[in-house]
């Protein structure tokens, strides 16, 4: 039986997954195995030539996972997903699956610092060149853009600047270059749906709202079906021309009575198979557990995350509050445009004083959480330019949004009194 439904709070319970055939469990098990019998030579022959979709070996697919692909890809409006072991590990294949050395990727300036240090620093040894471009105006996107660019780049409610990403404006850009979007959608899963802007792939960290609970880390990689990779064959040859290694497969060809999805497909079957980023069948389950809840948590960080923004905001040891609900004009246009049920669940602060407020502030919380995670259900903080952000230049800090004196505030569940108290205490030893 396959329940069908367009509401999120449905699809995150029931979405590729009734029961288990074998038990009956209601529960999706846990399938701690790392190899799966075949039927018969034939059917082993079937699966490694893909003639037939089934379980070959764990660090390809397993079907713990499988059921947390079917119902983020149900979630998400798209076409299939690939589980990857974390975050940083989507973002890396999402970007190999159809660039190689001497291509270049156009990427959003508004990041992650890990990943800004991943597409700066960590993608310039394997040839692949990325390229940053202020989304302030959409149009920088395609004033970098040529025959080698495989791929743009963003995060739709960035970490930390929080300023809402124009999808529809790049995702266009990209349309009449041929060029796909991919986005990081890590903090707004429940709130934004990127495919219905324009976007082609979804890479995210499943390990922060996804899970929800700090226990488990891993990635997501969703195709939308969408895009089309033929269209374009000398800007996709990975995609469109004979690949080595895999008895040259022309993937946009090779996986046409499977549908739309050449693009996972190639992800899960050479990168997954060659580099093995497989997220483990534990932590597939846990997350699976965090994705049920996923749209009643979102509804509540959002709330407690919006009173925060207006009691810092009126705070006078505060130089500045980062959060799209206190955002005018055109970013305040995006968050409405983009965002549904809520303006996000992370609050950015400029404490007054700078580098040493703002690490005060962080030493001085008691009920928050100091680590470098977001999306927990315990309010989280952190400083930004001392830790994640470490790695950066000055130039690089100011352009990410991650200033001396700012602090990160990822918003969780407690009773929003307890979460302004210690907020208040906190500010008041600065």
């Amino acid at each position: 039986m396959t329940i069908k439904s367009s509401h999120k709070e449905t699809i995150v319970l029931h979405a590729g997954y009734r029961k288990d055939n074998a038990t009956n469990s209601v529960a999706v098990p846990i399938y701690q195995t790392t190899s799966y019998q075949f039927d018969s030579t034939e059917h082993a022959a079937n699966l490694f030539s893909l003639k037939e979709l089934g379980n070959i070996y764990t660090r390809i697919m397993n079907p713990t996972c499988d059921v947390l692909e079917q119902r983020l890809t149900a979630l998400e409006g798209g076409a299939a997903a690939l589980a990857v072991s974390s975050g940083q590990a989507a973002s890396m294949m999402a970007i190999q699956n159809i660039a190689h050395a001497g291509d270049n990727i156009v990427s959003s300036t508004d990041l992650y610092g890990g990943t800004w240090n991943l597409f700066a620093n960590t993608l310039k040894t394997m040839g692949i060149e990325v390229r940053f471009a202020d989304p302030s105006n959409p149009e920088n996107f395609a004033k970098v853009t040529d025959d080698r660019t495989r791929a743009y780049y963003a995060e739709t409610l960035p970490n930390p600047k929080l300023h809402v990403f124009p999808i529809q404006e790049v995702s266009d850009i990209g349309k009449k270059h041929g060029v796909p979007l991919i986005m990081d959608n890590t903090a707004a899963h429940g709130i934004c749906r990127p495919f219905e802007h324009g976007a082609a792939i979804i890479a995210s960290s499943c390990t922060k709202y996804i899970g929800g609970h700090g226990n488990s880390i891993g990635g997501i990689i969703i195709d939308s079906g969408n895009f089309d990779w033929e269209a374009n064959k000398d800007r996709f040859p990975m995609l469109n021309q004979p690949d080595p290694s895999y008895h040259g497969a022309i993937w946009t060809e090779a996986v046409k009575p499977l549908g739309p999805i050449a693009y996972i497909i190639k992800a899960r079957v050479t990168l997954l198979r060659d580099c093995g980023q497989a997220m483990s069948p534990m932590n597939a389950f846990l997350l699976l557990q965090g994705l049920e809840t996923l749209p009643l948590r979102m509804e509540r960080h959002c709330q407690n995350a919006e009173k925060v923004a207006e009691f810092l905001n009126n705070h006078d040891k505060v130089m500045n509050v980062i959060h799209p609900s206190l955002m005018e004009g055109e970013q305040k246009k995006r968050a409405d445009s983009y965002l549904s049920g809520g303006y996000g669940p992370l609050v950015g602060a400029e404490i007054k004083g700078g580098m040493e407020s703002g690490k005060k502030f962080i030493d001085s919380l008691k009920m928050f959480y100091h680590l470098a995670n977001i999306g927990d259900s315990r309010s989280l903080a952190i400083h930004p330019a001392s830790t994640t952000h470490s790695q950066l230049t000055e130039d690089e800090l100011n352009a990410s949004g991650a200033s001396e004196g700012y602090v990160r505030l990822s918003i969780g569940l407690e009773h929003i009194d307890d979460i302004l108290s210690d907020l208040g205490q906190a500010l008041s030893e600065v």
